[in-house]
């Protein structure tokens, strides 16, 4: 733990020092202190760095790492730092980019911005960026890698060897070789030769004796449904196939990593009520945090005005027993939180495959017997509560409420995330916010109505 806090340490001096050195115009000094760090170092410096003098610090950094980083950056801050940069300084940090990520950048940055940076790339660049800019956006076709060297099947393990080492990739692209598919003459996909084995193998044995069997990706199929099958079939790279079943690409395990994370990062903040930032959060401005999140806040607020009127509409039972508003918050805030909870375990287990929509009603009846259990449980403890410090009749009513109120709000809660996945929503838009909206309503009537019932109100 000492290491952790002695580099974290290290790095907050380093952050304040770049930052001085940039506000001094002390380029050459600045330039020096980034030339010592790891890139994973400046990546997170640069996350970390005031919008204002990103591309100072940016353009500051060795051609290499600059490509890297830039590689290796939320589209959305790639939009933001190409409009402090020269247009040539941008358009050769573009020509560099893998084609998947030159595509997601161009969806990013304004059309005549767009336009420029594809018409700065050579002819079989610009093609090769077009391709991938022509499948659906959450597509796998928009994230593949290209296909670094493609092997045959009567090919001998030395031959595929020296081919190996005559290819060109980019320095950060080196992984992509661990892993190389086997193709027929027609381009379909064989297996798969992992960079071990290969090295392993007797020279002149025979590609199609050493390759392993593998599953193929179609360009159109949804990216986080790929990424998932690499990750959950623990496999280093899915071949991804057009319409022919021709091989087109790669989906490597990082990118398939980086997939997940965006799409668990964008479950998070939908879960949360707001949208994602797409960036980092310092190098977000104050009005991108504030569209994140007013349009979920009106939604919301909207879906408040429910509340209201069940409260309105109970107004006569309130005035005849008003001891019953002390305990709305803590029926609203428990039936809320079960709500949340049964939302967030369905929702987590719809991501892992582990359910589908046909398990609808196995899910529901397994979180309402949830519900009623903590019911029970929540209820005994209310019953007891208030009826030592009020009476037995509001001891019922409480108790009564609870069991109903967690029994309902588990079934809503588990419920939302499967008909947003019925209807191809991302479930994550159900958010926890929405959901406690709705049980507080539904639990509010169920909550007078029981009043009005035992009490006679």
């Amino acid at each position: 733990m000492s290491d952790l806090r002695s580099a974290e340490a290290v790095f907050a001096e380093q952050e304040e020092e770049l930052w001085d050195l940039l506000r001094a115009k002390e380029y050459a000094t600045a330039a020096e202190l980034l030339r010592d760090m790891r890139v994973a170092t400046v990546e997170r410096l640069l996350d970390r760095t005031p919008p204002a003098i990103m591309p100072m610090a940016f353009r500051l950094l060795d051609k290499d790492v600059a490509v890297e980083v830039f590689g290796n950056m939320e589209p959305s801050l790639q939009s933001d730092l190409i409009d402090g940069l020269a247009d040539e300084h941008t358009q050769d940090l573009f020509s560099q980019l893998q084609s998947s990520t030159q595509a997601r950048l161009v969806d990013e940055v304004p059309a005549e911005v767009a336009q420029r940076l594809l018409f700065s790339l050579g002819e079989a660049q610009r093609n090769a960026a077009g391709k991938i800019l022509g499948y659906p956006e959450d597509s796998v076709g928009r994230r593949m890698a290209a296909v670094p060297q493609e092997l045959t099947p009567n090919m001998s393990a030395a031959t595929a060897l020296n081919i190996i080492r005559d290819v060109t990739v980019a320095e950060h692209e080196i992984d992509h070789l661990s892993v190389l598919p086997v193709g027929s003459t027609s381009h379909k996909v064989l297996g798969l030769v992992h960079l071990p084995r290969l090295v392993r193998a007797e020279p002149d044995e025979l590609i199609s004796d050493i390759m392993e069997p593998t599953e193929t990706v179609h360009a159109h199929d949804d990216a986080e449904d790929a990424a998932r099958t690499v990750v959950h079939d623990r496999v280093q790279a899915l071949p991804v196939v057009d319409e022919a079943d021709r091989l087109i690409g790669m989906l490597t395990v990082a990118d398939a990593q980086q997939i997940l994370e965006e799409e668990e990062s964008e479950d998070t903040f939908r879960s949360g009520g707001a949208e994602p930032l797409g960036q980092p959060y310092l190098s977000t401005s104050v009005m991108h945090l504030v569209k994140s999140r007013v349009t979920w806040l009106l939604v919301l607020g909207i879906g408040a005005v429910l509340t209201v009127q069940v409260l309105d509409y109970f107004e006569d039972t309130l005035a005849a027993m008003v001891v019953l508003t002390l305990f709305v918050p803590l029926l609203t805030g428990t039936g809320g939180n079960t709500g949340n909870q049964a939302a967030t375990t369905v929702t987590r287990a719809i991501a892992l495959s582990q359910v589908t929509t046909r398990d609808f009603l196995r899910v529901i009846s397994r979180e309402a017997l949830v519900g009623l259990t903590l019911g029970l449980l929540l209820g005994t403890l209310g019953f007891i509560g208030a009826s030592i410090f009020f009476d037995v009749e509001l001891g019922v009513v409480i108790g009564a409420t609870l069991v109903v109120i967690c029994t309902l709000a588990a079934s809503v809660g588990s419920i939302m995330p499967l008909i947003a996945s019925k209807i191809g929503v991302d479930p994550a838009v159900f958010s926890n916010p929405f959901i406690s909206t709705v049980v507080d309503a539904l639990g509010l009537i169920v909550y007078f109505l029981i009043a009005k019932t035992i009490l006679g109100i």
